[in-house]
């Protein structure tokens, strides 16, 4: 499943047999909760297959939605570089498939592989710069409204 994902193209085939090994996929059906805003988070997915609504609670306690996560996205990296709760709840919004990256693997690939999780974790750092990016395009853009 791996393969499919743009993220993956430039790892090595050798490289992508011991990332898969320390990887899970999980399905997800519509309207599950793939995780909870505020609870403990150790785990990041990769998402293959399907849509996830990311959600966040307003401070009257509503949840709204910031955004939505198709192929090739990632959600949870945070919870595998920081100890602190999940910052939003995530749920399928149609069936999905994602890889799953344990803070436990990832742990194991930088102790016994470190080039690799280098690599991975450039990876992960540009995805979330480019998530970085947009979010304060996106303030900037509701500042202007109000």
């Amino acid at each position: 499943m791996i393969l499919t994902l743009p993220l993956f193209d430039a790892f090595k085939t050798d490289e992508l047999d011991i990332l898969a090994r320390h990887m899970n996929f999980m399905e997800i059906m519509r309207g599950e909760h793939l995780f909870t805003e505020g609870e403990k988070g150790d785990f990041m997915c990769f998402v293959v297959r399907g849509l996830l609504d990311v959600l966040k609670k307003t401070t009257v306690g509503d949840y709204r939605v910031i955004t939505r996560l198709g192929k090739g996205n990632t959600i949870g990296e945070m919870s595998i570089i920081d100890k602190a709760p999940r910052s939003a709840t995530v749920i399928a919004r149609q069936p999905s498939v994602v890889i799953i990256l344990t803070k436990k693997g990832f742990d194991i690939l930088t102790n016994h592989y470190p080039g690799i999780s280098v690599l991975l974790l450039k990876k992960i750092m540009r995805l979330l710069s480019l998530n970085m990016r947009l979010t304060t395009s996106r303030l900037a853009d509701n500042l202007d409204e109000q």
